[in-house]
């Protein structure tokens, strides 16, 4: 049955609603770029639309490969992965927060990482996000060539030659600059959202009796196992619910696409409206229309790479395949694009950071074309490599993208288990529901280790290379360098106490980032500040402020060290340390309770000293 021809009413009624509200779109002065502060800016909208081709794209290649593993509970746990998308897209959203806070633009899981587990992770976390980038354009490229092929017959060499053709030509699209590509893509957006949501409501309109009892048999199949009070049944749920999780991780592959090119907007505040849109559009309809599909009588094995093109053939006819191969078609290059700005933003932060001048060299269109050409190359090596072939790519696409999130989170955990909600009062999630998230990463990234060899391997290999590489340039290039390069030096801790001619010496300490002026400049006191070299030195509040790294040793070992220090280079003069009272929320002073157990331990190692727990109203902390 022709659905257009049983409803030809509903669905021009759909047609003339969407053209209308693209219409309005259209008509708008800065939809999607701005310009202020001497520059310009993409809105909140254009970045969503950019990474929204990404992860729409994923339709049409996600639903048969989950269904290659899992069968037909794919329909039901693309929608609970979706569920899962969104809380892990608030938790990128506060990290977007702290970026910003700490004078950061861009570079999403790899600022992050370096921010707070330092350059040896945030080089595995540029290995796994960079692996997952070059994934995403092959495995695109490659499905775009067979979706809009799929009605006719071309030789492998016809394949391969297009699909490298279909790379360089999204490399040309990005050098010729971000706000023409942001035009480009709302347009190539318009006609997809058009030609899908056409799609969708017919999927909708011809759904019978038996498609709601596959559905129905499905999720009855899918939950049945949850509810079982067993604990041996349950354990062996668990791991279903990983390995279900684990096989539809791919339909929503660009969710880390956004925060990565927060570069390209004003604020954080963009980032949450992206992810809010994301979650609101692709968050539902590709749950929706998978599991129309999925329900329908096409047998996703044997239509494996144009799985949707069958489905609109079969709705509405060939001449409906066709256009929805076309469309596939040509929002897979958009995915690729996506690569391409994404990739770009995250090797533009590394040269940054480590002074590359040469890779960030940019043409008249403002475009980083050296990194554009490089990808390039890299996209193409790999079709070659694995012949175009899409499930051997998907296998290898899951690894990098499963990592990234979990370096992600645990980087966020880490964050929040240190410094709490302190420096990010405006936007902050649930600690242990991102413990819970991360979890599941965790366990998702362990199945798909074991069970994923190829994507394991290269993923490895790759990460080897940029930790060798990484450990030579930070060695070399770090900026921690210029940030040690001012630290004081313990010697001038003990000159200025050394001078002092009262019976007893003050040492006043503070956390990491704790900020602060010192009450006096008496010789008998002495105010010592950690910090981290990777956030930046403090600012001197005084001639008896002195600023300590502590990156090779904990605080409390820091300071031990310098109690000990004085002791042996004073121990005439009798010494009172100052501990600074934590004025955060009771969840914060609990998250630093290993810190205050730590202390506590002060008073029986040194107990010639004298120790103080004190709060100062002068001086909040």
């Amino acid at each position: 049955m022709n659905v257009f021809d049983a409803h030809p009413t509903t669905l021009i009624a759909v047609i003339l609603g969407l053209v209308l509200m693209f219409g309005i779109l259209w008509r708008r002065k800065d939809l999607l770029s701005i310009f202020a502060n001497g520059r310009w800016w993409l809105t909140w909208f254009a970045i969503s639309i950019l990474t929204l081709m990404d992860e729409l794209t994923s339709i049409f290649y996600a639903p048969s490969e989950a269904h290659r593993f899992i069968g037909e509970s794919a329909l039901v746990f693309i929608a609970l992965t979706s569920i899962l998308m969104r809380f892990l897209s608030t938790r990128m959203t506060e990290i977007a927060q702290i970026l910003e806070h700490h004078n950061i633009r861009g570079g999403g899981v790899y600022s992050f990482s370096y921010l707070v587990l330092g350059p040896t992770v945030s080089f595995v976390a540029v290995s796994s996000i960079f692996v997952t980038y070059v994934l995403t354009a092959s495995m695109s490229t490659v499905s775009a060539v067979q979706n809009g092929t799929a009605f006719f017959d071309i030789s492998p060499a016809t394949a391969m030659a297009r699909n490298v053709m279909s790379v360089w030509g999204g490399a040309g699209l990005n050098i010729l600059g971000i706000r023409e590509n942001a035009r480009f893509t709302f347009g190539i957006f318009t006609i997809a959202a058009l030609v899908l949501m056409v799609l969708l409501a017919s999927g909708l309109l011809a759904m019978d009796g038996t498609q709601m009892g596959r559905i129905g048999h499905a999720t009855q199949q899918t939950f049945s196992r949850f509810l079982t009070l067993d604990l041996g049944s349950q354990t062996q749920n668990l791991g279903y619910l990983i390995i279900g999780t684990s096989s539809c991780i791919l339909a929503y592959s660009g969710i880390e696409s956004v925060i990565q090119t927060a570069g390209l907007v004003r604020s954080w505040h963009d980032i949450r409206k992206a992810y809010l849109f994301l979650a609101l559009t692709v968050g539902i309809f590709t749950p929706l229309i998978s599991m129309l599909v999925l329900s329908s009588p096409i047998d996703p094995a044997v239509f494996e790479t144009d799985l949707i093109t069958q489905y609109a053939a079969m709705l509405n006819g060939k001449w409906f395949g066709l256009l929805v191969g076309a469309i596939a078609s040509f929002t897979l290059i958009m995915a690729v694009n996506t690569a391409f700005v994404a990739s770009a933003e995250l090797l533009e932060r590394v040269a940054e950071k480590y002074h590359f001048q040469w890779l960030m060299k940019i043409n008249a269109r403002h475009s980083p074309y050296r990194v554009h050409v490089i990808s390039a190359v890299l996209y193409s090596v790999i079709i070659i490599i694995t012949s175009g072939q899409q499930s051997l790519l998907a296998e290898m696409y899951a690894i990098g993208l499963i990592a990234s999130f979990a370096i992600n989170m645990g980087s966020l955990l880490v964050y929040r288990y240190f410094l709490g909600t302190k420096e990010i009062q405006n936007y902050f999630t649930h600690r242990t529901m991102t413990l819970v998230v991360f979890l599941i990463i965790v366990a998702c990234f362990a199945y798909i280790a074991i069970n994923r060899p190829y994507g394991t391997a290269l993923w490895a290999a790759t990460t080897g290379v940029f930790l060798f590489a990484g450990f030579y340039i930070a060695r070399k290039r770090s900026p921690e360098i210029q940030e040690l390069r001012q630290t004081d030096s313990p010697i001038d801790l003990i000159t200025w106490l050394g001078s002092t001619e009262a019976d007893r010496i003050h040492l006043y300490f503070r956390r990491p980032k704790e900020e602060g002026s010192v009450e006096s400049l008496d010789s008998s006191r002495a105010y010592v500040s950690f910090y981290s070299p990777r956030q930046g030195i403090p600012q001197r509040a005084g001639e008896n402020h002195f600023r300590f790294p502590f990156a090779l040793q904990n605080v409390y070992a820091n300071i031990c060290t310098i109690i000990e220090l004085l002791r042996y280079e004073l121990p005439h003069i009798p010494l009172t340390v100052h501990l600074g009272w934590p004025m955060s929320s009771w969840m914060d002073r609990f998250a630093i309770g290993i810190l205050v157990m730590n202390l506590m331990r002060l008073p029986k190692r040194f107990p010639q000293v004298t120790f103080r727990i004190e709060y100062d109203e002068e001086v909040k902390k």
